[in-house]
């Protein structure tokens, strides 16, 4: 590896999990300097017999770098693999940097191997060093976490076992860990929560699959007084085999800053329609997504909380996750992607239930979905608020707070 003057590394190695590989290949290399960055497939991964792209819309299995499809930084396909904000605090608290905003490259080589999706990335052109460390225990894990978000030092051991987490995305504090094969996301409560964030989450998981919708499953536990949600995690089948995923702002052909603010769901249906298989059933999960963010207040569904499977014979939806609902101070709330043809994302029923066709809907079915998450939402209520240990006051807050606010029927 070569690095600039500023020490920054300037190259790093793509490995890749073949579909049903239980071990990496190399199959590319990154190259940093002015402008963005180039990826460029090895030969030798090339003629294999069943390689396979990255993301074949924007890093097609061909001979020569290539960048990204919006022209600058990382190809967005592999930038999804790049930890957030508490993967990159982390990674700085452990090299000693402070608030420092380190080189892409510096992050996707200093992450932990354990990423979301079916890629690594390493010095070494010849040999896969997982950056992982033996697995601690949940509870070791969450008084880790809590240390980092309260400021406080780590020893080496937990430092290591808590990085495990950093390449997988959001801002808040996680972890992973494996559960006798099953791989887990373990999401704590952070020390700014205002409300029950945790419990909240998993409220609005566990009612999405009540719904009928494709949830990723979750679990609640308590870790010395403080509450986990523990997500099943869809990217790994077992048996030490991934799945490639990609971000929906990846499949949208936009970055994060600031091309996520121009993703809207029209033009995700859009590619739904030319790209994905099953289409239609696809388009009609979709909707009820969408409709379910909108009843039980969740606005943070940006482009990079949906993600797709990427497979030869199409694109799917993955499991929905991080369905968070978001604090009000009361009014109109708003969507983070727009669901109409003329910019519509109010979080409120009726322009959505209008937008129905763009989603293969007529309006009568779109109302029977929306009114069947309502019906559950009401009927299992007391049901899954007694599973989340929500107190009665704390229940009481989230119905007609971020759970069927009156707003949604202005």
């Amino acid at each position: 590896m070569t690095s600039d003057v500023a020490g920054s590394p300037t190259e790093a190695f793509v490995w890749i999990w073949l579909p049903e590989a239980t071990e990496p290949v190399v199959c590319g290399r990154l190259d940093a300097g002015t402008g963005p960055t180039r990826f460029t497939y090895a030969r030798s991964y090339r003629e294999l017999p069943d390689a396979v792209s990255i993301f074949a819309p924007e890093l097609p299995l061909v001979a020569g770098a290539q960048i990204s499809r919006d022209g600058d930084g990382l190809p967005l396909c592999i930038d999804d693999a790049m930890p957030d904000s508490w993967g990159r605090r982390l990674v700085n608290h452990r090299l000693g940097v402070g608030y420092a905003e380190l080189a892409d490259l510096t992050y996707l080589l200093e992450s932990g191997s354990d990423r979301i999706g079916a890629l690594d990335f390493q010095r070494s052109a010849t040999e896969h060093m997982p950056r992982e460390v033996a697995a601690p225990t949940l509870e070791e894990l969450a008084d880790a976490a809590h240390r980092i978000d309260t400021g406080q030092p780590l020893d080496e051991r937990l430092e290591l076992a808590l990085l495990r987490g950093t390449s997988i995305g959001g801002a808040r504090p996680k972890a992973l860990l494996d559960d006798n094969g099953t791989g887990l996301i373990a999401k704590f409560a952070s020390t700014t929560d205002t409300y029950p964030v945790v419990q909240g989450e998993f409220v609005a998981m566990t009612m999405a699959a009540r719904c009928g919708l494709e949830v990723a499953p979750v679990r609640l536990t308590s870790i010395g007084g403080r509450y986990c949600v523990l997500v099943e995690r869809f990217d790994r089948p077992g048996g030490g085999r991934r799945r490639r995923v990609v971000s929906a702002l990846t499949v949208l052909g936009l970055n994060a800053f600031p091309g996520g603010r121009y993703a809207t769901y029209v033009d995700l249906a859009h590619r739904i329609r030319a790209e994905f298989v099953h289409a239609d059933a696809t388009l009609r999960e979709l909707f009820g997504r969408i409709a379910f963010n909108v009843l039980c207040g969740n606005t943070d569904d940006h482009g990079r909380n949906h993600a797709v499977f990427v497979d030869e014979r199409g694109l799917a939806l993955t499991p929905a996750y991080d369905i968070c609902p978001q604090a009000r101070s009361g009014g109109v709330a708003a969507q983070a992607m727009a669901y109409g043809l003329a910019g519509e994302r109010a979080a409120r029923v009726q322009p959505l239930v209008d937008a129905a066709p763009v989603y293969h809907l007529d309006r009568a079915e779109a109302q029977e979905i929306v009114d069947r998450h309502e019906d559950v939402i009401r009927t299992e209520w007391d049901d899954v608020c007694e599973l989340a240990r929500l107190t009665s006051t704390q229940a009481d807050t989230f119905l007609g707070g971020q759970f069927l606010n009156p707003s949604i029927r202005e």
